[in-house]
């Protein structure tokens, strides 16, 4: 089924993009910007800005709850890279099964040492979780018959951490930003953020991609345009005198994107020849899970200390719930568990509903608030007296009058020295 644009992204994107589909050379190297002294690239220097989500996500990629439980940390990551020539790599590129054009240049050879020496541990680990989240983005490129090679922009994006956050706010395994995502059906609030649920954030993701082709008709600009923004390929296209080619407009974009389709060229090939530099596979055992539609509001709590499940794993296999309820009271939400942890969820479902509710759901439907007590309240109006006593006269009406006592007794000794 097509899936159409939502109408104002749609008709702000085609009145200022003009569909053109280039004819890209196949010996590529990025134009010179005419404001730099030099755009050579050492084989041996890093590319020019990695993007954001790949580089900040492998940290928290290595504290997943995968890896605490189920990762032995023996396995051998620090083996030799062995040296592969730039015209191994050039053969090995033109034999990638890819609708998309791999070239080679100096900027895609630098991003493939960057996985394959600087990032070794972390492209084993996301190897391993490639097991679990390439499925699901295959499956949806497939009906939507796009590039399969597509699959591996997450790896760029958040290096397959479904939790991963920019600084920009983009987040999830496909780092959209919340604009993006709700104008594509997801649902981004307090308890829910649909960018973190793989399945959906791909359904999303995919249409996204897909609607972006429409527009320009070239894989490198579409991938180009998911990276930094339609509006900011355009006005590079425009800079650049009107080129419809990614290499092309390459100087007018912006630093990451000037990267991003070298990281993307270098990420399918990683994941095609890494046994070729020495990489392994992490020992990662994602446990085979079943998802189950709920129709209650649940607690990870709930679920954990009655299924005996770690909370953690929990969170691990259901990240879009952020304060770990299920809202599913609201409307039927997807709650996936181990395989063999589903039945007693079944058998169980109303002692797990029913367990600590109270203190796990604190928020009250009806509040009465609490009424103030009648009290008796003296009159406002007070009444002032002279209570005339001989020896006291001064020091009363003193006080009335707001004079000291000490200078009505020096004034009426003045008065009586004066007799």
């Amino acid at each position: 089924m097509r899936t159409i644009l939502p109408v104002f992204t749609f008709l702000w994107l085609i009145t200022t993009t003009t569909i053109l589909h280039a004819q890209i050379p196949s010996d590529v190297k990025p134009v010179a910007d005419s404001t730099q002294h030099s755009t050579t690239v050492s084989p041996n220097m890093e590319p020019l800005v990695i993007p954001e989500g790949m580089d900040m996500s492998f940290n928290g990629l290595l504290n997943q709850w995968y890896e605490n439980k189920n990762i032995n940390t023996n396995f051998p990551t620090d083996t030799i890279n062995p040296f592969v020539s730039d015209s191994t790599i050039i053969t090995r590129l033109s034999r990638l099964p890819d609708i998309i054009e791999m070239p080679f240049n100096e900027y895609v050879r630098t991003c493939i040492n960057f996985y394959t020496i600087k990032r070794r541990k972390e492209v084993s680990y996301m190897l391993a979780m490639g097991q679990y989240y390439l499925p699901i983005f295959e499956q949806d490129l497939l009906v939507n018959k796009l590039p399969d090679e597509l699959k591996y922009l997450p790896i760029i994006e958040s290096a397959l951490n479904p939790t991963a956050y920019s600084r920009a706010g983009a987040g999830g395994l496909w780092q959209l930003m919340v604009p993006t995502a709700r104008s594509y059906g997801l649902q981004v609030n307090s308890l829910i953020d649909e960018r973190m649920d793989p399945v959906k954030a791909t359904k999303a993701a995919v249409h996204y991609l897909k609607d972006l082709y429409h527009v320009y008709g070239d894989w490198d600009l579409v991938i180009a345009a998911y990276n930094c923004g339609p509006g900011t390929v355009n006005k590079a296209i425009r800079r650049s005198g009107g080129k419809h080619e990614y290499w092309q407009i390459f100087p007018y974009l912006p630093a990451e994107t000037r990267s991003y389709i070298p990281v993307f060229i270098a990420a399918n090939y990683v994941m095609h020849y890494y046994k070729d530099h020495n990489l392994a596979m992490a020992p990662i055992c994602m446990p085979l899970t079943d998802t189950i539609m709920v129709t209650d509001k649940i607690h990870f709590i709930q679920l954990s200390d009655l299924l005996n499940i770690p909370i953690a794993e929990i969170r691990t296999l259901n990240p879009q719930y952020r304060q770990d309820i299920i809202p599913g009271n609201i409307e039927p939400c997807p709650l996936r568990l181990p395989l063999n942890a589903t039945s007693a969820f079944l058998e169980n479902k109303d002692k797990i509903i029913a367990y600590h509710a109270d203190e796990l759901f604190p928020n009250r439907l009806v509040v009465e608030p609490v009424k103030r007590k009648a009290i008796h309240r003296r009159s406002s109006k007070r009444h002032h007296h002279h209570i005339v006593v001989k020896k006291h006269h001064h020091h009363i009406v003193a006080g009335k009058h707001h004079h000291t006592v000490v200078k009505k007794k020096t004034a009426h000794k003045t008065k009586r020295k004066r007799r």
